[in-house]
């Protein structure tokens, strides 16, 4: 797979499956701007990257002020949160908004910043991390597993207006990877969750980035508006 000279921009690119996605985009001869609100933890990392830009994608005009934000020709959109991990009736307004901003409204910052330019070029990949529990739902975790079922259903409808354009719009939901977001998750959730998946295993940042590479690659040419499971058999639809 190849995506050699295009510019990449990655976000929650400081750890995890963003991090891993990085790596990917890299291989795959990508200039890859990294996005996170933890910077720092990219410094190491800023020798082989275009940029290391320290960005709260809530913040609609930080998100703009990226430099060459709107010359981007592929998008992987990782920052996240999980939330709050209580029942509904506990659920805190502020745990709840904060989960919607981040995982909704960071991407829907980013697609309003960069889609424009690669509707322009007649060439753009995007591909918006979404989860398994935006599927199924987890207990006790509404608030993420409601925000990732918007992200599939924002990133579907989007692939849709943009399906003739040569821009291609896609998410994936994977299910319990191993990352550190997840060392937030309650225990009992984590195990709960661990249960549901067939193969007995956490899958790895690696594993996913896989996946978003052939997405974000030229290959990938005849798919749009689809969320690609990735749950070690959990996923049942």
């Amino acid at each position: 797979m190849t995506s050699s000279g295009r510019r990449a921009l990655v976000t929650g690119a400081g750890s995890g499956i963003g991090a891993a996605c990085v790596d990917r985009l890299l291989a795959q001869g990508c200039r890859v701007t990294a996005v996170d609100l933890h910077a720092g933890d990219m410094a190491t990392r800023a020798g082989e990257l275009d940029a290391v830009c320290e960005v709260d994608v809530t913040d609609a005009a930080a998100v703009r002020a990226i430099d060459g934000i709107d010359r981007m020709d592929i998008v992987v959109q990782s920052a996240g949160v999980v939330g709050p991990n209580v029942p509904l009736l506990e659920t805190p307004l502020d745990g709840w908004e904060r989960t919607f901003d981040v995982n909704v409204t960071g991407i829907f910052n980013v697609m309003q910043a960069t889609l424009g330019g690669m509707v322009e070029r007649g060439w753009g990949r995007v591909v918006n991390i979404a989860s398994i529990a935006g599927k199924e739902g987890n207990p006790n975790l509404s608030a993420y597993s409601a925000s990732k079922g918007a992200v599939i259903a924002l990133t579907k409808s989007v692939a849709k207006e943009l399906a003739t354009t040569g821009v291609l719009v896609n998410s994936i939901a994977p299910a319990v990877i191993a990352t550190p977001m997840n060392l937030e998750t309650a225990p009992e959730v984590l195990e709960y969750m661990l249960s549901k998946i067939p193969m007995g295993r956490l899958g790895e940042t690696s594993e996913v980035a896989a996946l978003v590479g052939w997405l974000c690659s030229e290959d990938c040419s005849f798919s749009t508006g689809a969320c690609y499971d990735i749950s070690g058999g959990r996923a049942t639809y």
